[in-house]
């Protein structure tokens, strides 16, 4: 979270994490927000000490004592939230922010920052300004049309419906462009034939022919100026009227193809989205069931112990709930993983907890009995990173070696303190890998598993490169696996521009 502010019931600021100075300031619109129980995030201009930003907000009342307070938390809308979208290739995402009076090009940026030629922008963001809606808009970026993009525009409106930016989404022409010069191309080399086969035959049959070829070359002059829908009437049964025919049948299967096209590329879009967010889904259920059947064991079996069980799966359900409803919100934002939130953390901590949590695997009636071992080093330095993030992987590396021993083993989580960083390792005692699988392990949808979406890797190949860390593999076939993880004490800043 990278805003967060405390307001009092009349809307005065009691505590600001951006702006400590504005202690005491009043903040109408948190106040009305509530009051008009409007949803639950809302977008807003943030003023920062330096700067203005415009960012998403949600605002929560909670009582302190006999008074109600506002938690009033969000996140900048920058290139930072536009690098956390997963867009299909040859799309982009772009963000204007409207904080300055007029149109200003140097407030369109995208995942990298400021956007050449954001000028030719301002007539279509300024469209969809004053009429309140959605545009779509080809924008020629230089002469050759396979540089143009069909771009889409949603209006950004705030609390008080006031315009504060907008958000394009961008899709290049280049291979519509592209397909659509080989349909002229072959529709230029029939129209071609057609014509030298008009002059072979004119001293033959002038007037049986020239008509037919003439609609032929015509319909060509317009297939190749993109009208793909034109049809040519079959008046005879000889060559022509095959030629006519082919000509028919070519134009109506390029519309089929690119309306599949079209059609599969928006599926593949959607399934990879849900495939992503049912991989993650599934992690936190099984302990969640695992949990609640504890619960019911010890009602009856050890009523005595029933209220320590009780508290210790409470915060187990609480835990997974807060970590299913984080994967939910996250999807929610176009199913990308999000961008580490750093902080301070003690890498041993994080362990302890994702290792907590995979004992639930390790109880499970009638499986072979599995050996935990927590080989933690210290003294270790903490590190920059984000704890959910991490918590995420080594959770992931910790079930996904619990499933690679079946008949049971041991399963062993190590760390050591390195120069400028840490080091984590997670063993198995199963059956290995052979040096192919251990190539193909980190590509998404990739698994080893009977039942499996092979994303668990993928994410966690994703968290440790976020965080400038590195993730490898050693195994042999029969000696087991081991997963390394070297994380940087530090971060390294995300390149500019």
């Amino acid at each position: 979270m990278e805003l967060l502010e405390f307001v009092a019931e009349d809307g005065t600021i009691i505590s600001s994490a951006q702006w400590p100075a504005r202690f005491g300031y009043k903040e109408e619109l948190v106040r009305q927000s509530v009051s008009r129980a409007e949803p639950a995030a809302f977008l807003k201009r943030e003023d920062l000490p330096d700067s203005a930003v415009l960012a998403i907000v949600a605002v929560r009342p909670v009582r302190a004592g006999d008074r109600t307070l506002f938690v009033v938390g969000g996140r900048k809308l920058d290139r930072q939230f536009l690098a956390s979208l997963v867009l299909p290739e040859g799309m982009r995402a772009l963000l204007y922010s409207n904080l300055e009076a007029g149109f200003s090009p140097a407030s369109i940026t995208d995942a990298s920052g400021p956007i050449a030629q954001a000028e030719k922008l301002g007539a279509l963001i300024e469209s969809a300004r004053d009429q309140s809606r959605e545009l779509t808009q080809t924008v020629l970026w230089s002469k050759d049309a396979a540089g143009a993009e069909l771009l889409h525009v949603i209006p950004l409106t705030g609390g008080q419906k006031e315009f504060l930016g907008a958000l394009l989404i961008g899709s290049s022409r280049r291979e519509q462009v592209e397909l659509e010069r080989r349909i002229r191309l072959a529709a230029a080399v029939i129209g071609g034939a057609g014509v030298l086969l008009g002059v072979a035959l004119s001293g033959w049959a002038a007037a049986h022919v020239t008509k037919p070829v003439e609609r032929l070359a015509a319909a060509s002059q317009r297939v190749a100026q993109g009208d793909w829908s034109v049809h040519v009437a079959i008046e005879s049964q000889d060559e022509l009227g095959q030629l006519a025919d082919s000509f028919n049948r070519m134009t109506k299967e390029i519309l089929e193809q690119r309306d599949r096209l079209i059609q599969a590329e928006r599926v593949a879009a959607w399934r990879e989205l849900a495939r992503r967010l049912a991989h993650e889904l599934k992690n936190p259920l099984f302990p969640l069931q695992i949990t609640l059947e504890n619960l019911v064991r010890a009602k009856e079996q050890t009523p005595e112990q029933f209220d320590e069980v009780l508290r210790e799966s409470i915060a187990t359900l609480l835990a997974e709930l807060a970590n299913m409803k984080a994967i939910i919100g996250r999807f929610s934002d176009f199913a990308k993983m999000p961008h580490p939130q750093l902080q301070e953390v003690q890498i041993n901590d994080v362990v302890r907890g994702a290792a907590k949590l995979v004992e639930a695997q390790l109880d499970v009636p009638g499986r072979p009995a599995i050996t935990k071992r927590l080989e933690l080093g210290g003294p270790i330095a903490p590190i920059q990173a984000d704890p959910d993030l991490l918590h995420r992987a080594i959770q992931n590396l910790a079930l996904n070696a619990v499933d690679a021993m079946p008949s049971g083993g041991t399963l062993t989580i190590r760390t050591t303190a390195r120069p400028g960083g840490v080091r984590l390792e997670v063993s198995d005692t199963g059956a290995g890998l052979t040096k192919e699988e251990c190539e193909r392990l980190f590509t998404p949808y990739y698994t080893t598993k009977k039942h499996g979406t092979g994303l668990g890797l993928a994410i966690v190949q994703s968290v440790v490169s976020d965080h400038g860390g590195k993730v490898s593999v050693e195994s042999e076939p029969g000696r087991g696996t081991t997963f390394r993880v070297d994380l940087p004490q530090k971060p390294p800043e995300p390149a500019a521009g």
